[in-house]
């Protein structure tokens, strides 16, 4: 069984140490920061008393859980390595310069894999002298409840690589998708819509935000609405990926942000675990109370999902991944109630076509551009799944 290096020892990096450690690897954590360690280790350690407490988890596996881990500030500590999962922060220079340094200290066959949740794979991996090796493997937060992972080949990956890849984070109890190399890969591309009309109907004020989240609950049956989603991942994360997508996209309509976001993002609203984002969550605040319109609500859900089916669609069409692969992310990663091109079946793709076209034309703008295969399988009056 190959060792697996993780680099960061943030919320992300340890949880994927954790879900390593409980397939039976050994694992080295790695940070040039020794306290974060200490207080990764510390973590750990009080996660798996919890899951003992709740009968989880044996004592015994607990403790083989925690045996297999290792705690490292010296790269040198990879040198025996099989697979590297890089985590750290989303900054395209600072993966380059940790993939160029690896490279010079694990062996010929050792896998490069990020983290990254939307900087492109194929740039990382031109750091490197063998770029055959390096891949995107995409975990989310929390890394060991979250069941979806994405792999990412980059151009020049090899395509064994991804596939041992695939098979080995399958063999660790993960549901695997396989992406192709464009921004924000399946679920940070799709899902961008989720939390961007809704900020839209916001500022036109059409509705405010207790509302909205009221809305794609009630009649969506989304287990979070967008703002209350947004406070929980954190409005620095979640407005960083947009930008990062919009940017990278050469600022799509689709995928401007918003600068009520931006706003919150440079008053430091990060959500709750600043104390405050769209929400209050001081002690003593209260929430506010949703305009429980069913009108309005209908109104509000009928032009997210429309948006929402609409980029999952072009992502087919663009080749992103296959439309199995598609819904499935987007269940298993954002935890959706449906995949959103079964969702579309059943609404009406001749009614998604509807929403968006008079949106468009209301509006003018190419933010409310339907797919080209939108309007072609609408117009054959198919659908995506029989």
């Amino acid at each position: 069984m190959i060792k697996v290096g993780v680099i960061g020892s943030g919320a992300m990096g340890s949880g994927i140490a954790q879900v390593a450690a409980n397939a039976g690897h050994a694992v080295v954590i790695y940070d040039t920061n020794k306290s974060a360690l200490e207080k990764s280790k510390s973590a750990l350690d009080t996660t798996l008393k919890k899951l003992v407490a709740k009968q989880k988890i044996s004592e015994q596996k607990a403790s083989e859980i925690s045996s297999h881990i290792t705690y490292a500030d010296d790269l040198k500590s990879f040198v025996d390595c099989g697979l590297i999962i890089e985590a750290v922060i989303e900054n395209l220079e600072v993966k380059k310069k940790l993939f160029y340094e690896l490279e010079n200290i694990v062996s010929d066959d050792c896998l490069l894999a990020s983290n990254t949740s939307s900087l492109s794979i194929t740039s990382i991996a031109s750091a490197c002298k063998n770029t055959s090796r390096v891949l995107g493997i995409h975990f989310f937060n929390p890394a060991p409840i979250m069941p979806l992972v994405e792999i990412i080949p980059g151009i020049s990956t090899d395509k064994d690589v991804a596939e041992t890849s695939k098979k080995l984070i399958d063999s660790w109890g993960k549901i695997t998708v396989l992406a192709k190399d464009t921004p924000g890969f399946i679920v940070n591309r799709v899902a961008r819509s989720y939390y961007g009309e809704s900020i839209r109907i916001y500022e036109e004020g059409i509705a405010d935000f207790a509302t909205i989240d009221w809305a794609l609950r009630e009649f969506g049956g989304f287990k979070m609405g967008p703002f209350e989603l947004m406070d929980f991942i954190g409005n620095d994360i979640n407005y960083k990926v947009t930008e990062t997508v919009w940017e990278q996209f050469f600022y799509e309509p689709r995928f401007k942000p918003s600068l009520t976001q931006k706003r919150l993002f440079e008053a430091n609203y990060f959500g709750r675990k600043s104390g405050k984002g769209y929400y209050d969550y001081s002690e003593g605040a209260v929430k506010p109370e949703p305009q429980k319109n069913e009108e309005l609500g209908k109104q509000i859900f009928n032009r997210v999902i429309a948006m929402l089916v609409n980029e999952a669609i072009d992502a087919l069409y663009l080749n992103v991944a296959t439309k199995e692969d598609l819904d499935l992310a987007m269940t298993k990663g954002v935890n959706y109630p449906k995949g959103l091109l079964k969702w579309g079946d059943e609404i009406g793709l001749q009614n998604i076509l509807n929403t968006l076209t008079d949106l468009q034309d209301k509006y003018g703008e190419d933010r409310y551009r339907p797919s080209v295969l939108l309007k072609k399988i609408a117009k054959e009056n198919k659908k995506f799944f029989s």
